[in-house]
C-alpha cells in the first residue's frame, strides 16, 4: 500500500527479528541444559550403576531422535545427547546388555526395520564417538579445529588455542642420519605421552624424514587419513586413557551389533565402505560382510574409489589391519570371485597389487588362492613369463597346488584345438534339432560362428569368458533367428557387434554383463527387441 509508513514497517520486521533470535537463543540454552543432565546423569549412572532414571528419563527423546532426525550436521547437539545417552546406558549394570536391548528396540521384532533413518543415525552417532576417542592424537598432527572447537562455534585457526606440545610422528636426530648414511637397519622407537593419550610409533632405517601436519585446513580431520599408518612406520599403537577407552569399547560394540541384523546389513556395508579404519575390533564386523552372499555387502569390502584403500587392503598380508596371517583376506577373494564381480579385472587387479600375499598364502595350503594362481594362469592374467614360472613353481610345491594345476594343464590341452573339433563335430550333421548349447570358459573365438549357423533350431547359447567377438555375432543375428537366451557374459564383443543383434527379435534373455557396452547402444536395442524380458548390463557403461 502507498500510504503505509515505511519505518513503522521497518520497525515490525525488527520485532518479528528479535523474537525469533530470543526463540532461537532460549532453543539453544534449553539444549544446553539438557545435554548438561544428561552428562551429570552419565556421571551419575557410573557412580550408581543400579540407577534406571536414564532409561525412564531418556529413552522416548533418543528415540524418537533416531527415529525422525534427519540430518546431525544441523543439529550437532542432538548427536552429542544420543551419545552421552548411550555412554549412560553402558554404565549401568550389565550395561552392554542393556544398550543391545535398546538395538534391539530401535529394529523391531520382524526381520525389516520399519524406520530407514535408525540405522544411519546409529552409524553417524557411532563414528563421532570413535573419532571423540582420538581426538587428541588427530588434532596434534592435523590444525584443524577439534570437535569441542567445533560445537561451540569456532571455525577459523586464529581463534583456536595453542595445539597441545606433543611431538608425534617425528623421528629422533641419530634415526635421519642412519638414513642419510643407510648403514644400519636397526628399529627406533619415538614414545609420546600426554595425559590421555600414549603413542609409541616404530621406524626402519628407510622412513621418510618427518611428516608434516597440514596448517590452515579449517574442515574437521579426517579420521580415517589421520589414524591410518603412515609408509614410513612399521608399526603404531594408541593408547587411550580409560575414559576414551570405554567409549570406543561400547560404540565398536554397537558396530558388532549392527552387523548382525540381515536388512541392516546392506546398508551398514555401504555406510563403512568410505571410511577403512584400521581397528581390530572392527574385524567382526568385516567378517560378517565377507560372509554375506549378497553382492551389494561383500562388494563394499572393496575401496570405494580407484587410488584409496578399502577393507580389502587392510586386511590383506601386509596391510595395517592383518593379524591372522591373511585369513579374512582369503575369504573375501573366495566371496568376490563367487558372485563373478568383474571376474577378469578383479584377477588383474590382484595380480598387480596382491601376487605376492596370493602366492605365500598359496604355498602355504589355501585352496582359495590356489584357484586364484590357477585362473590367472587359464585367462593369461600374467604376461611377464618369469611370474608366470614363479607361480607354476608355487602352484606345483603343495599337493593341492599340484593337482589343480595338473588339472589346468589337461583342459588346456583340450581347449587347445576346440574350434577344430567343434567345427568336426558339427559337420557330422547329426545336430540338427539342438536347442541348448554351452561354450562357457572355453577358448572358442568368432571362427565357430561358421558351424554355429548350421544349428537352425538353437534356441539357447551360451558364450560366457570365451574370445568370441563382434564378427561372430553379425554373422549369428544373420541366420540364428529362433535364438531365445544369449549369454555374452565377459567376452570382448562391442557395439559394432552388439547392435547387430536388434535383428533377432526372438530374443528374450540377455547378458551383457562385463562387455564395452555402452548407454546408446542398450537403449537402441531396448527399442528394436519387444519380447527382451530378462538383461544384465552390470558393470557396463549402461549400468
Amino acid at each position: 500500500m502507498d500510504g503505509g509508513d515505511p519505518s513503522q514497517e521497518t520497525g515490525t520486521v525488527g520485532v518479528t527479528e528479535l523474537r525469533h533470535g530470543a526463540e532461537a537463543q532460549q532453543s539453544l540454552l534449553c539444549w544446553k541444559t539438557t545435554i548438561r543432565r544428561l552428562i551429570s546423569v552419565n556421571s551419575f549412572a557410573r557412580e550408581r550403576p543400579r540407577s534406571m532414571v536414564v532409561i525412564e528419563v531418556f529413552t522416548p527423546v533418543v528415540q524418537r531422535i533416531l527415529k525422525h532426525n534427519m540430518d546431525f550436521g544441523k543439529c550437532p547437539r542432538l548427536r552429542l545427547f544420543t551419545q552421552e545417552y548411550i555412554l549412560a546406558l553402558n554404565e549401568l549394570n550389565a550395561g552392554m546388555e542393556v544398550v543391545k536391548k535398546f538395538i534391539q528396540s530401535m529394529h523391531g521384532p520382524t526381520g525389516h526395520c520399519p524406520h530407514p533413518r535408525v540405522l544411519p543415525n546409529l552409524v553417524a552417532v557411532c563414528l563421532a564417538a570413535i573419532y571423540s576417542c582420538y581426538e587428541e592424537f588427530i588434532n596434534s598432527r592435523d590444525n584443524s579445529p577439534s570437535l569441542k572447537e567445533i560445537r561451540n562455534g569456532c571455525q577459523q585457526p586464529c581463534d583456536r588455542k595453542p595445539t597441545l606440545p606433543l611431538r608425534l610422528l617425528h623421528p629422533s636426530p641419530d634415526l635421519v642420519s642412519q638414513e642419510a648414511t643407510l648403514s644400519e637397519a636397526r628399529l627406533k622407537s619415538v614414545v609420546v605421552a600426554s595425559s590421555e593419550i600414549h603413542v609409541e610409533v616404530e621406524h626402519t632405517s628407510t622412513a621418510k624424514p618427518a611428516l608434516t601436519a597440514s596448517v590452515g585446513n579449517d574442515s574437521e580431520p579426517n579420521l580415517i587419513d589421520c589414524l591410518m599408518v603412515s609408509p614410513a612406520c612399521s608399526t603404531m599403537s594408541i593408547e587411550l586413557g580409560p575414559q576414551a577407552d570405554r567409549t570406543l569399547g561400547c560404540y565398536v560394540e554397537i558396530l558388532k551389533l549392527l552387523s548382525d541384523y540381515d536388512d541392516w546389513r546392506p546398508s551398514l556395508a555401504s555406510l563403512l565402505q568410505p571410511i577403512p579404519f584400521p581397528k581390530e575390533e572392527l574385524k567382526y564386523v568385516i567378517q560378517r560382510f565377507a560372509e554375506d552372499p549378497r553382492q551389494e555387502v561383500h562388494s563394499c569390502l572393496l575401496s570405494v574409489r580407484a587410488g584409496k584403500d578399502g577393507w580389502f587392503q587392510l586386511y590383506s598380508p601386509g596391510g595395517v589391519a592383518c593379524d591372522d596371517d591373511g585369513e579374512l583376506f582369503a575369504s573375501m577373494v573366495h566371496i568376490l570371485m563367487g558372485s563373478c564381480y568383474k571376474t577378469k579385472k578383479f584377477l588383474l587387479s590382484l595380480a598387480e597389487n596382491k601376487l605376492g600375499p596370493c602366492m605365500l598364502l598359496a604355498l602355504r595350503g589355501n585352496q582359495t588362492m590356489v584357484e586364484i594362481l590357477c585362473l590367472m594362469l587359464e585367462y593369461n592374467i600374467i604376461d611377464n613369463n618369469d611370474t608366470q614360472l614363479q607361480i607354476i613353481s608355487t602352484l606345483e610345491s603343495t599337493g593341492v597346488g599340484k593337482r589343480m594345476y595338473e588339472q589346468l594343464c589337461d583342459r588346456q590341452r583340450e581347449l587347445k584345438e576346440l574350434d577344430a573339433d567343434l567345427a568336426r563335430l558339427l559337420s557330422s550333421g547329426s545336430f540338427g534339432n539342438l536347442e541348448n548349447l554351452s561354450l562357457a570358459f572355453t577358448n572358442v573365438t568368432s571362427a565357430c560362428a561358421e558351424h554355429l549357423i548350421k544349428l537352425p533350431s538353437l534356441k539357447q547359447l551360451n558364450l560366457w569368458s570365451t574370445q568370441f567377438g563382434d564378427a561372430g555375432l553379425r554373422l549369428l543375428s544373420e541366420h540364428l533367428t529362433m535364438l531365445q537366451v544369449l549369454n555374452l557374459c565377459e567376452t570382448p564383443v562391442t557395439d559394432a557387434g552388439l547392435l547387430a543383434l536388434s535383428s533377432m527379435k526372438s530374443l528374450c534373455s540377455l547378458n551383457m554383463n562385463s562387455t564395452k557396452l555402452s548407454a546408446d547402444t542398450y537403449e537402441d536395442l531396448k527399442a528394436k527387441l519387444p519380447n527382451l524380458k530378462e538383461v544384465d548390463v552390470r558393470y557396463t557403461e549402461a549400468w
